[in-house]
């Protein structure tokens, strides 16, 4: 048994749904898991829908209507007859989907987040197990939620190990083809749909490859592997043909988008192999993520995360910032979810460069100075740099005002503003 994962970008039109048989037919394999996310960018449409549900009811309709446009258009590409039962689908989701905004009672932001943004997922996985099995590739349609379960932390849920690990061991066949969703489950008390964060469905490729003890697994992406950088935002990119788990926990971690953080540690835990491969060159090697070599080549790593905010506090009556001072602010951090990403301390202040993931930075900072003197930057840029050269730290900083430094054997990560 592998496990393939096919991402937003290798499905987001009819072109990209083709080319998924063909490199299911060039793999040759036989027993897969095909974990597949929503299409193109469909997920950031369903959170308008989120957003409009809340604050913009009268934009809701168009919004729901661009969203089942997009997939009926893939899908009148792919199927010549239009009374196939494709058609009869895709409506059946537009009316559920319909039907949720119309009628939940709900006022949880992420409860009713999760519930909306299921469709993605849902809707791209049956049309490609319908698209196979009209081009005569047998597979099977597997839902999820039926078999990850996590706990009801809406947008962020956690994985309850030994219940999933056991419904799939008991529910998932090991020989064959399987489609299947990313980045969605199941929490166990009522079941309703819970996600695993953004680009979690390379995390539900790793679940899946951990409780049936796959042989490995295989993330296609728009990319020809790992870079050493994004090259979004740096001009000169090396592929990385073989990363070990730890340099790549550490890669991920520290921001680097290509392997989601919680990705690698099952995966590592039982010594499966991770290949990141191009779905446009699907022949070509890619890069390996498993034993072996710590990093090759041995290059500079450089990661850029956007939007950050950068707290400082102190205490108001000039006492020291100590260990159960900065334990109550990491009470709040966790409190408003607040992702840290960095953070240094002195005897009299405290710095943490943080995710506003989840917009509650006012409510945040209205708590925090209760306690402390607080000021913070918001918008700043935290660049990390494993394996550098002083000239090549030198010349990505050049004329950029550093706001915080921070460095150790390794690695340099530096706060600038935009």
């Amino acid at each position: 048994m592998k496990v393939f994962k096919f991402g937003g970008a290798s499905i987001k039109n009819a072109e990209g749904v083709k080319n998924i048989l063909s490199v299911l037919k060039m793999s040759e394999e036989k027993d897969l898991i095909v974990v597949v996310s929503a299409m193109g960018k469909m997920t950031n449409l369903l959170e308008e829908i989120v957003v409009n549900y809340f604050s913009n009811p009268s934009e809701i309709k168009s919004t729901i209507s661009k969203f089942y446009e997009f997939h009926l258009t893939i899908i009148t590409e792919l199927f010549n007859n239009n009374s196939h039962p494709i058609f009869n689908k895709l409506l059946k989701f537009n009316n559920e989907l319909q039907l949720f905004v119309g009628h939940n009672k709900s006022n949880d932001y992420s409860f009713v987040y999760d519930q909306i943004v299921s469709f993605g997922e849902l809707i791209s996985t049956t049309i490609i197990s319908e698209y196979l099995s009209e081009c005569k590739f047998k597979n099977k349609f597997l839902d999820v939620r039926s078999v990850i379960k996590t706990n009801a932390n809406y947008r962020e849920a956690k994985v309850n190990w030994e219940e999933t690990q056991k419904k799939i061991i008991n529910s998932v066949s090991t020989t064959g083809v399987s489609i299947t969703q990313g980045f969605i489950a199941s929490e166990g008390s009522h079941n309703f749909t819970t996600t695993l964060g953004r680009e979690g469905s390379d995390y539900t490729a790793a679940i899946f490859a951990y409780c049936l003890n796959a042989i490995s697994v295989t993330i296609w992406k728009d990319v020809p592997g790992v870079l050493n950088a994004d090259p979004r935002h740096f001009k000169k990119t090396q592929l990385l043909s073989h990363i070990s788990y730890r340099e790549a926990i550490e890669l991920a971690f520290y921001g680097a988008t290509v392997i989601h953080p919680k990705t690698l540690q099952p995966l590592q835990r039982k010594e499966i192999p991770l290949f990141v491969k191009s779905f446009y060159h699907p022949k070509n090697t890619g890069t390996c993520v498993g034993k072996g070599v710590f990093l090759n080549p041995k290059v500079a790593c450089l990661i850029l995360k956007e939007d950050q905010v950068l707290i400082s506090l102190s205490s108001l009556d000039f006492s020291f910032m100590m260990e159960d001072t900065i334990g109550d602010v990491f009470k709040l951090l966790y409190e408003f979810q607040m992702k840290v990403n960095l953070i240094q301390n002195s005897a009299i202040s405290f710095s943490v460069c943080i995710d506003n993931k989840f917009d509650k930075l006012d409510s945040l900072l209205k708590r925090l100075r209760e306690t402390f003197r607080v000021s913070w930057n918001e918008s700043v840029i935290l660049y990390t740099i494993r394996h550098s050269k002083n000239s090549e730290t030198k010349e990505l900083l050049k004329g950029k005002e550093i706001l915080l430094r921070q460095e150790s054997r390794e690695t340099i990560q530096f706060v600038v503003k935009t």
